[in-house]
């Protein structure tokens, strides 16, 4: 199975951005670095055959894939994370001072996520958005584990986007992991428990 995640923001902000206080400074870049280590790492080495593309509003879209990075130098935690991927975005698109940066492997792109959705759906790949409110994932847990290419939108805290015209005429499905609010993160560690062994 190859598994894409597609996260997007257009709260992330790096004016006042201080690595004491990633959460409050940051717009909750936190949350999306949390979102790429649970995509990419599995107990002891990168996931296969998966990715996580990030969209974000004033910076770009960046596209991490396992392949693109060396295990062994990677940061494998949210506070070394974050502070990497803060100075590859400051530093988006040139690649000026990089070479040292373990992160200066991801690509970076301008493709929106209507343009990014149209891609994959080209590419046959099955696209779901995951909501607190849609079907429920465990009654479609045996028929989504029978596709080979598959697509999570996860949801983000400000939601409009989801609910915009141009997405809702993708008409793509909603499912949803139960009533109870999950972190973004710790829905993409289910996934992949759940869909990745099969």
């Amino acid at each position: 199975m190859n598994l894409v995640f597609f996260i997007k923001s257009s709260t992330v902000n790096l004016e006042k951005y201080t690595i004491k206080d990633i959460p409050g400074s940051s717009g909750r870049l936190d949350v999306i670095s949390r979102c790429i280590l649970a995509t990419l790492l599995s107990e002891d080495n990168f996931e296969e055959r998966i990715q996580i593309w990030v969209f974000l509003d004033h910076f770009g879209t960046f596209i991490f894939n396992p392949e693109f990075f060396r295990y062994e130098i990677f940061p494998k935690n949210e506070l070394l994370f974050t502070n990497y991927f803060v100075d590859l975005m400051q530093k988006y698109p040139t690649k000026e001072d990089q070479h040292l940066n373990p992160l200066n492997s991801t690509r970076g792109s301008k493709i929106s996520i209507t343009e990014a959705i149209k891609h994959f759906k080209n590419l046959d790949y099955n696209l779901y958005i995951l909501q607190e409110e849609g079907k429920d994932f465990f009654k479609l847990l045996n028929h989504i584990r029978e596709k080979e290419k598959i697509v999570f939108i996860i949801g983000s805290q400000e939601d409009e986007f989801l609910n915009s015209k141009e997405m809702l005429a993708f008409k793509i499905q909603t499912i949803s992991i139960g009533n109870q609010s999950y972190l973004a993160s710790s829905v993409i560690r289910l996934l992949k428990l759940l869909l990745m062994a099969f």
